[in-house]
């Protein structure tokens, strides 16, 4: 793994092998393999734009070789702050198969946020919108370059019918490079022998009152949990996926999200923003099946939801991330969506705790469900560090094969932030019911503030 990261004791490694939830096989690669499979069945939509499984492999093929020729070499870091839209999708897996690691951004960092991942990833590159929703991103990508002199390669997306400042390449006078995203289409060479043991891209992970800590997420543990979320959800080729929370997320990317629909031959419908009206007309238009949303927004969506005319008729899965909510307000919202919607609690570390199909009503309203993984380990523990009683309330602490070991490059805060023997503290009250099903209810007090992902 690249320095700074903490790997997985031997031991673990070779139990998360022998169980079959680790397989070798790279994010890249397993897209090279759905294209084979599915080639030709819709893999992205974002409004008007329609692109297949062959057609989005081989942008992917293409860019990954312009990156190439644009001097990118494996390991270093490129960071990736994009909307909702087909490029974002394109772009990460285009830098994973020329082997450099995507660092994700969200779109509402600005500064001091950006700088510091930067600087603390060392990246060579900035993937963003050449402005978004009025804010100048070239111009906080050149500030950084001129600050940090490794920033060398900035690529900037346009939005259809915006005009970039930078048309073509253009050098700065401290050397660093822009271009149009949209100019990386070079003829593909040959693939790279790439390991699944390594770093596939950084996740932030927030912390109340600090700069964002970065999780390194490997090859092998990320395909394992899309792979199993899928699966948890009876996901198949018929299903539809609206990408409605932020495309970099945890869920949006990986639970199931963009990477276990396309490893199971469904559609990604993406879309950018966060107005209900634009989503409800999504899934009516592309006949949406399975969608995440935060739980913030669920008063919203269930009072918009008393009003629109929007046919809803095609969802059957609608995953609740965060908080859990009223009984009052999941059962509202469920009337007016047409099915229940589905407690989903994820930290940025790893851990995903997802309530089954099969579940009681009771277990859906008033839990966030089990651990993804039957080798995720997971224990509530007093301010001492001791396991509480069952059903008594504590802090979550969770390890297991897609959950990291450590922060990247923090090894005092790693102290702090994660146990002795390999569990993330994830900084949120918990408590244990007598099936195993987790409830969160808070941020501890006085912690570093839960980590987890919205």
């Amino acid at each position: 793994m690249l320095k700074g990261c903490v790997p997985w004791p031997e031991g673990f490694v070779d139990r998360y092998w022998a169980a079959g939830y680790w397989r070798g096989y790279t994010l890249d690669s397993l897209l090279r393999d759905w294209a084979l499979e599915y080639g030709p069945r819709t893999a992205l939509v974002h409004g008007d734009t329609r692109l297949s499984y062959a057609h989005l492999n081989r942008r992917v093929d293409r860019m990954a070789a312009a990156f190439r020729l644009r001097g990118l070499r494996p390991g270093q870091r490129v960071v990736v702050q994009l909307p909702n839209v087909p490029e974002y999708v394109i772009t990460v897996f285009a830098l994973m198969r020329a082997g450099v690691v995507p660092v994700y951004c969200p779109l509402s960092y600005r500064t001091p946020e950006v700088p510091h991942i930067v600087r603390v990833t060392q990246a060579v590159g900035y993937v963003g919108p050449a402005t978004h929703q009025g804010f100048d991103h070239t111009a906080m990508a050149a500030g950084i370059a001129a600050q940090w002199p490794f920033l060398r390669r900035v690529f900037t997306f346009d939005e259809p019918g915006a005009s970039s400042p930078y048309g073509g390449l253009t050098t700065d006078p401290a050397g660093c490079q822009y271009s149009p995203l949209g100019a990386l289409d070079s003829p593909p060479g040959p693939a790279l022998a790439l390991s699944a043991d390594e770093v596939a891209f950084f996740e932030p992970a927030d912390v109340d009152g600090e700069l964002p800590r970065l999780v390194p997420r490997t090859h092998n543990d990320y395909a394992y949990q899309a792979r199993a979320a899928a699966e948890l959800v009876g996901l198949t080729a018929d299903d539809v996926y609206l990408a409605a929370l932020p495309t970099g997320s945890g869920l949006a990317f990986g639970g199931p999200g963009i990477v276990g629909t396309l490893s199971r031959g469904g559609t990604v419908v993406l879309v950018d923003g966060q107005d209900p009206s634009a989503w409800l007309s999504a899934i009516e238009r592309e006949r949406v099946t399975i969608t995440a949303l935060p739980s913030g927004s669920a008063h919203r969506w269930a009072d918009v939801l008393l009003t629109t005319q929007a046919d809803l008729g095609s969802l059957r899965l609608v995953q609740i991330c965060g908080e859990l909510l009223p009984r009052e307000t999941a059962e509202r919202l469920g009337a007016a969506l047409g099915c229940r919607p589905r407690p989903v609690f994820a930290l940025a570390e790893g851990l995903l705790l997802m309530t089954r199909p099969d579940d009681p009503v009771e277990t859906l309203l008033t839990t966030h469900g089990r651990p993804l993984s039957p080798d995720d380990e997971i224990r509530i523990v007093d301010a001492d560090g001791k396991d509480v009683p069952e059903g008594e309330p504590g802090e979550l602490l969770a390890r297991g094969p897609s959950t990291a070991r450590g922060h990247y490059r923090e090894p005092e805060r790693n102290a702090l932030s994660f146990t002795a023997e390999g569990y993330v503290r994830s900084g949120v009250l918990a408590r244990c019911d007598p099936e195993g099903n987790v409830v969160v209810s808070a941020p501890l007090a006085g912690s570093r503030s839960a980590r987890h992902d919205h």
